[in-house]
């Protein structure tokens, strides 16, 4: 059985081993580029464990698993782009350093790119593994749709918060493990097991990124801290905050929703401190655990011997308790 470095190694070396074009240079390079500048190849991995899991043949699980890679690599492309973020993985993002333009259509190849590497899954196979594909990547879009929408609003539900993050983020994880499971002769039932438990996963890894993003290491994490209260992403944090706080500390924070003109660093100072005054870190960690508990219950319940699924129950606890 593979571990999950071990995938991850596997997938690192194949990515490299992508046919890329040389030419135009301009729409290519960048391409070249983000792909270089690491990552934790985390969804990709996910589809070899999955496949893994059932005895299947990783090598037909190689290349579908990349293709969820690059799948993903322009969608950080693309939000970058629309973030307005200048720091990705620590190196400047792609729009950064190549210029706008370039990066839109850049972004755009590599969607392209991701479609017809997914198309290499095998024939038995394919028709059902390109429409979990091709379903997640739309449904992706709606999720940075509507987090773009958010931003123009003062207030968003929890509830609307949830729909978002589980279309932007964790449909792509649920998704991998689902593929993994088609390609390595899963049942249905067990591809959907494996589904929910990436999905409810997915969740927590979002809710602890936007925790990492105020709270963490600036360092470890690779880019600039307060981003998100910076673009006025409603993120949990915010929405909880504007649920929790009294009318003052309310006032002030949507007051910085409002304002368009203020310092940087200023504001993620005072909007920090409201958080921290109303403990939002430790109610955040405690929704994180819920979803994590979710995400176990439905492993449990997939029909493989317990031996075999103790790396994604420790991949669950790894990617719930990382710091970047």
């Amino acid at each position: 059985m593979y571990t999950l470095l071990e995938a991850q190694n596997l997938v690192e070396k194949h990515i490299q081993n992508i046919s890329i074009p040389d030419t135009p240079t301009e729409l290519y390079e960048p391409v070249k580029y983000v792909l270089s500048i690491g990552g934790k190849r985390i969804r990709p991995a996910l589809v070899i464990l999955a496949c893994d899991l059932f005895a299947g043949s990783v090598d037909s699980a190689l290349v579908p698993a990349v293709a969820i890679e690059v799948f993903h690599n322009f969608t950080l492309l693309h939000d970058d782009i629309m973030d307005r973020s200048e720091v990705r993985r620590g190196q400047p993002t792609v729009h950064v350093k190549y210029g706008e333009n370039v990066a839109i259509l850049s972004g755009d190849v590599m969607s392209i790119l991701a479609s017809r590497l997914i198309n290499h899954s095998p024939g038995v196979v394919l028709n059902v593994v390109h429409e979990v594909f091709t379903k997640t990547a739309m449904q992706v879009c709606e999720g940075q749709q509507m987090d773009m929408n958010f931003e123009d609003l003062l207030t968003v539900s929890e509830e609307e918060y949830m729909t978002m993050i589980q279309l932007k983020t964790a449909v792509l994880i649920a998704a991998s493990l689902k593929i993994g499971a088609i390609l390595g002769g899963g049942s249905q039932t067990d591809a959907n097991d494996l589904y929910d438990f990436g999905l409810n996963l997915g969740m927590a890894f979002q809710l602890q990124d936007d925790l990492l993003d105020t709270f963490g290491d600036q360092q470890t994490i690779g880019k600039m801290l307060g981003t998100d209260i910076v673009d006025n992403k409603k993120t949990f944090l915010m929405i909880k905050a504007l649920e929790k706080g009294s009318p003052q500390q309310r006032k002030n924070l949507t007051d910085w929703l409002a304002k368009r003109d203020f310092k940087r660093e200023e504001k993620v100072a005072e909007v920090t401190g409201i958080f921290k005054q109303l403990k939002i870190k430790e109610i955040t960690n405690q929704r994180i655990k819920v979803f994590y508990k979710k995400s176990l219950e439905s492993l449990a319940k997939l029909n493989r011997p317990e031996e075999r699924k103790v790396e994604l129950s420790n991949f669950a606890s790894f990617l719930i308790n990382r710091n970047k």
